[in-house]
């Protein structure tokens, strides 16, 4: 069998976790495996060793981004999730696997929405047999998800109201207790178009007395938020 050689870079500023992850996948993978796997623990040294292997014409096979890590001095690079944008752009045909301890239903929907990753693993969830699995699944069968990635993406299957980010993101503002006339910051609309797309919703959620309330709890219930 030919022997295959998977060039990884693994993205977390704890380098325990780091170590636990870089440590399982050598441990379970195939014998036609030779993993060559390289750490970085913030958005400066990522981007560094990602351009460095692309001027090598050696590019990274598969990316492991974990979203809460330090940003790029330059502010270009916020997050694990600016990384992987950054991949997808310049380099479509890599994997991209996120981790991540957050589990809130809005950020899960955003990130498969914007990033469409081949991997999801929410932290919590993860086992060493799990990370295994997932990483060979990823290779062959992508994409895969782990239990409360899977749990939120059934729930949304059983309740197809389609909203686009910008009112998933409205929803989830309102649900922290963000007011309307503060939410204007935090798009590239006029709060009058902010107030439309709040009387949209809730008439697709069908919250018949109008009150933001009633939407929360009906997207909450919906699964939504």
């Amino acid at each position: 069998m030919k022997n295959e050689i998977i060039k990884i870079l693994m993205v977390d500023d704890h380098p325990m976790i780091i170590e636990g992850y870089e440590h399982t996948l050598l441990a379970t993978k195939k014998d036609n495996q030779t993993l060559d796997i390289e750490i970085a623990a913030d958005c400066d040294s990522a981007i560094a060793k990602i351009k460095k292997a692309r001027g090598k014409g050696e590019p990274f096979d598969i990316y492991f981004f974990d979203i809460s890590i330090p940003p790029s001095k330059d502010g270009v690079f916020k997050s694990g999730i600016d990384l992987a944008k950054y991949i997808r752009l310049t380099q479509p045909k890599a994997k991209v696997i996120i981790l991540t301890m957050f589990n809130e239903i809005y950020r899960i929907h955003n990130i498969i929405k914007t990033i469409n990753p081949e991997g999801f693993l929410i932290k919590s969830d993860l086992t060493s047999s799990e990370l295994a699995s997932g990483f060979q699944a990823i290779q062959n069968n992508p994409p895969f998800y782990s239990g409360t990635v899977n749990n939120i993406i059934k729930r949304s299957v059983s309740n197809p109201i389609e909203v686009d980010l910008i009112d998933h993101e409205i929803i989830y503002l309102l649900s922290i207790g963000m007011r309307t006339k503060d939410l204007e910051s935090h798009f590239d609309i006029t709060l009058s178009a902010i107030e439309k797309r709040k009387k949209n919703l809730k008439s697709l959620f069908g919250a018949e007395d109008g009150k933001d309330e009633t939407l929360i709890k009906i997207a909450k219930e919906k699964g939504y938020i």
